[in-house]
């Protein structure tokens, strides 16, 4: 395995994924952030800072651990690591979400931009390491 590739795919999943993050999880949905303002941590975002800089790392990880699963079992077609990418959201955050919704006071909308953020964060992710790492 090539570990020059490999961080470069990472930082650059990373990078990107984060944009997602951001793009998925912004103010276009901060009206219905709003709907339920009880289930918030922060009050009207005061205070988050430190929560924002725990989680900053975490698209890093995911693209770290993602790039290592699919050079150990030696993926590097399109389709083999968007189907892996499929059936890792179809595992795990698409479930665990739609159970979040139904128990949570969390808008449909919510719910919904975060299932399709995590999609589009997997497959940004099987993307590169099909382009980066072949």
């Amino acid at each position: 395995m090539n570990w020059i590739r490999t961080a470069l795919t990472v930082l650059a999943g990373g990078f990107v994924t984060s944009l997602t993050d951001w793009l998925f999880m912004s103010d276009w949905l901060y009206k219905r952030y709003n709907q339920y303002p009880e289930i918030w941590r922060f009050p009207h975002g005061q205070g988050e800072m430190q929560a924002i800089v725990w989680s900053a790392p975490l698209p890093f990880v995911t693209c770290a651990v993602f790039t290592l699963l699919c050079a150990r079992l030696d993926l590097h077609s399109y389709s083999a690591t968007v189907e892996l990418a499929l059936a890792i959201w179809l595992l795990g955050p698409l479930p665990l979400l739609i159970v979040h919704a139904m128990f949570i006071k969390l808008h449909p909308a919510i719910a919904a931009a975060y299932s399709l953020g995590w999609l589009v964060k997997l497959v940004v992710a099987a993307v590169l390491v099909t382009v980066i790492m072949r």
